[in-house]
């Protein structure tokens, strides 16, 4: 199955954490010292499993029915807190809200008792914890109210709204699994909370939790993690045991996204066990619909109680089996074997040493991309020989099952800007890989990822700062030399001479001469975008253009003329005549067309061992 290639563009959650009292002030005061000791205690509890509590949720399938529930009742909610200890908490209902999340999606707004959630409040990671009345399933806690408050106040998902997950179908579809960024609480509903007017109910973030990350990547990527609801940090791993699927509702599970040298992974409460199908989260962890993702066991280090929004830190374990619905209500997932996953190898060659990494990162159309690009940067950056000032010569490929491999080939060079070389080549590959792996045309199926990445001692980039021809009156079939000054970084300025051929069945008239880098050429002039949007037979074509794309360490003449070139699926037919244009225009299948206004009458490149920016344009005469 493959995950809804729905563009889900809808507000998101996220969260952050505070350390609590005067300790959180000790930080702030020595902020290296309490990550140090922060990170510490995380890790040294990473492998600690408490033995479970003997007060365990009802091992009956019976559910409550949303109708007997009135204001006023009491009932239980089990959740973890520490290690993998199930703890009981109180809970009195406050009221039910009727379409709070959509048309006849209803929310049992509960207050929840105790010392316990006084203290923390809602945790992040308590979505799915079970919700039990008179020993009867009635849902799963998912919303709490928003941010900067510990008031124990939660939405309840009804269970027979969370049981809807088994009618989704399995294929991918096109609807949006949203959950609403916030659900309103009436002004009765919130005087019997006692919390005021104007409170409301957002969904209870997800853990996003990463082992290997470094604070430069998260920098980098962090704005990707946000924009899918959640907010990265440092967590641990737990050696696989073969009493990671012995599930009980109130244990934790993962979702995880990257494996190996990096592990980012997410992680909900389990609301139900039925043989070996889970249901957890109570609301959509992305909304991406049918999906195949890792499940984990998840086990909690330690809850950090906020006044801003209190969480659970996990760890997570070995593979348990896989997610496979990602719906409004609830998440649902299979123990047993994981899904596949794709491959990705770096290997960081330094002045110094070689670096080898490997990967394994979920395939889902609206993550993969950035993930890929975030493992291959996390591996770069994180090499003790690699540093900003150097160039990074990439050299990799995609290969696909009954395709030809997509090609990874450029040079990099950071600049006087901030953004490092390492940026510049993971979101290469990202772009690259999104535009394969998001194609319109088939689901590839990725084999595997390949990237070689060979630092270089200094910084080598060259600007055009100007071009000239000895004359500008030329011939058919003539040949001359174009003249170009570079600028290298922090060198003396040099001529590079380009060999041009005016193509000999030019016409009387004027020639642009281009002379560039790469991306100038790539963005501009013919580039794939224009001719690969929905527009080609196929995959196939799509990764021969890809695989055509210019590269940045080439300076190239191009010669334009003003006459049109049709773009037909992946071919080029430059000075096409006004009679095809007209029979074209009269045909209704002409959807696969398109029309440039200008045709490229040759393209010449030279090597130059360093990145090219910059362009000049010359105007050529045809005698």
């Amino acid at each position: 199955m493959t995950a809804n290639l729905t563009n889900d563009r809808r507000p998101r959650r996220r969260f952050a954490y505070r350390f609590p009292g005067a300790y959180h002030r000790d930080l702030m005061a020595q902020p290296w010292r309490g990550i140090g000791l922060t990170l510490l205690v995380v890790f040294a509890l990473a492998g600690v499993r408490p033995a479970r509590a003997a007060d365990t949720p009802p091992v009956s399938a019976a559910t409550f029915p949303l109708s007997d529930i009135k204001p006023g009742m009491k009932g239980v909610v089990y959740t973890i807190f520490e290690g993998d200890q199930v703890e009981k908490i109180d809970l009195e209902v406050i009221g039910v809200l009727h379409n709070a999340v959509g048309p006849k999606l209803d929310v049992i707004l509960v207050r929840l008792l105790g010392d316990r959630v006084q203290q923390s409040g809602v945790v992040a990671g308590m979505s799915g914890s079970p919700v039990y009345f008179d020993g009867k399933l009635a849902g799963a806690l998912a919303l709490k109210l928003g941010t900067f408050t510990r008031e124990a106040i939660g939405g309840v998902t009804p269970i027979e709204d969370m049981l809807e997950i088994e009618k989704s179908p399995a294929a991918p579809t096109t609807e949006s699994a949203a959950m609403p960024a916030r659900v309103d609480v009436p002004g009765e509903f919130a005087a019997r909370a006692s919390v005021g007017a104007g409170q409301f109910l957002v969904p209870i973030e997800t853990p996003l939790v990463t082992s290997g990350l470094f604070p430069e990547t998260l920098a980098r990527f962090g704005k990707d993690f946000s924009a899918w609801g959640m907010t990265a940090m440092a967590g641990g791993s737990a050696p696989a045991s073969p009493d990671d699927r012995k599930l009980q509702p109130g244990d934790m599970v993962g979702i995880d996204l990257i494996e190996g040298d990096l592990s980012i992974s997410s992680g909900c409460t389990v609301t139900a066990v039925t043989g070996d199908r889970i249901l957890a989260c109570g609301h959509p962890l992305f909304g991406f619909g049918s999906v195949q993702m890792p499940m984990s066991r998840a086990h909690v280090i330690m809850t950090l109680s906020s006044a801003a929004n209190s969480t659970k830190i996990i760890s997570t374990g070995g593979t348990i089996g896989t997610l496979t619905q990602d719906r409004q209500t609830a998440v649902m997932g299979t123990l047993g074997a994981g899904p596949a996953m794709i491959p990705l190898d770096l290997t960081l060659d330094t002045p110094t040493e070689q670096k080898k990494y490997h990967f394994q990162v979920i395939e889902s159309p609206q993550l993969t991309p950035t993930l890929v690009a975030t493992a291959a940067y996390n591996g770069i950056v994180g090499s003790p020989a690699y540093g900003e000032g150097t160039t990074l010569q990439m050299d990799g490929a995609i290969t696909l099952k009954g395709h030809t491999p997509v090609q990874l080939e450029d040079l990099f060079a950071p600049t006087d800007q901030t953004t490092p070389a390492a940026f510049y080549v993971a979101t290469e590959v990202m772009s690259d890989f999104a535009r394969i792996y998001s194609n319109p045309y088939e689901l590839p199926q990725i084999d595997h990822i390949d990237l070689r990445v060979k630092s270089l001692t200094e910084k080598r980039w060259a600007t055009i700062d100007n071009a000239w021809v000895d004359h500008s009156e030329v011939r058919p079939g003539e040949s001359l030399s174009v003249k170009v000054l570079l600028r290298p970084y922090r060198g003396a300025p040099f001529i590079q001479a380009i060999p041009v051929t005016i193509p000999a069945q030019a016409t009387r008239g004027s020639l642009q001469l281009v002379v560039s880098g790469a991306d100038f050429l790539n963005r501009n002039v013919q580039s794939l975008a224009a001719t690969s949007q929905g527009q080609l037979p196929g995959l196939e074509e799509l990764i021969q253009l890809t695989n055509r794309e210019r590269h940045n360490d080439r300076v190239y003449a191009t010669l334009l003329q003003a006459t049109p070139t049709m773009l037909v699926e992946d071919k080029e037919l430059p000075n096409v005549p006004i009679s095809a244009i007209n029979v074209l225009d009269q045909r209704q299948n002409s959807g696969n067309a398109r029309l440039l206004f200008q045709s490229t009458a040759g393209e010449w490149s030279v090597e130059m061992h360093q990145v090219i920016a910059g362009q000049h344009m010359l105007t050529l005469t045809v005698k």
